[in-house]
């Protein structure tokens, strides 16, 4: 049976994928800092172990792959999914703000892929990194965000050209506005009402509509599966068509 390692699991769309990835007969290694809602996404489904961290250092991230392959006794697809995001111009972000979405953003999935990677190897699986439509095209009070999913956009291109030979394929998925706990968030931190800026933001979309996790979750586990092995180096936008 093929493992996947799923970050950022305990909610929104890394809950959705870990479950996706379950329900397509996949074992499943969901990881987050909430062990409360990591049992919930477990309770889903026999095929999914949780691993509860915060996976800020590079020892950390060593230990999640090194505990997913003694889990299962193999990785066949990483999907760096955990992100934060703060909303605030370059002249409003502070340090410890720019760091830390660095950190779980752009670290987190370099320090997993390089501790996967020989797994990977062996196994000829894959790698899929959740950026963002903003890691593609500018957005407003946003600039760490920004910065970080377009180093995540790159970052992607670099490795599957590294690896392409080697039959490990990377992409990355770009989402627009998703209809999650993240979104509701924003418009917390904005000092706006949930439900209207939810609206506003479907308004905009040239579907009339906000994305679901599990519509990203299909995808993700498509990437994944033996139906997509000529697809690498590639950043998906799935986004109701704001990106064209």
């Amino acid at each position: 049976m093929s493992v996947a390692l799923v970050t950022g699991a305990s909610s929104g769309i890394g809950a959705s994928i870990a479950i996706a990835f379950a329900e397509a007969g996949w074992d499943v290694m969901a990881a987050g800092r909430d062990e409360g809602r990591l049992e919930e996404v477990a309770d889903t489904s026999d095929n999914i172990a949780i691993w509860s961290g915060e996976l800020i250092e590079s020892d950390e991230c060593n230990e999640l792959v090194a505990d997913t392959i003694d889990e299962f006794g193999r990785l066949d697809c990483l999907v760096n999914c955990a992100g934060v995001i703060v909303r605030a111009n370059v002249a409003d972000t502070r340090d410890e703000d720019w760091r830390y979405t660095m950190a779980i953003n752009l670290d987190v999935p370099f320090f997993l892929s390089r501790a996967a990677l020989p797994q990977l190897l062996q196994s000829t699986g894959s790698i899929v990194n959740i950026a963002s439509t903003w890691g593609l095209k500018g957005g407003d009070r946003a600039a760490a965000y920004c910065a970080s999913k377009g180093a995540i956009v790159l970052l992607t291109k670099a490795m599957a050209i590294d690896h392409a030979r080697d039959g490990l394929r990377i992409n990355a998925v770009c989402p627009g506005d998703i209809d999650t706990p993240m979104l509701s968030n924003e418009a917390q931190d904005s000092g706006v009402d949930t439900d209207d800026y939810i609206a506003q933001l479907a308004e905009e979309s040239p579907n009339g509509r906000l994305g679901t996790p599990e519509e990203i979750a299909a995808l993700v586990v498509f990437l994944a599966s033996d139906a997509a092995t000529h697809i690498t180096g590639t950043a998906i936008s799935i986004d109701g068509g704001m990106s064209a």
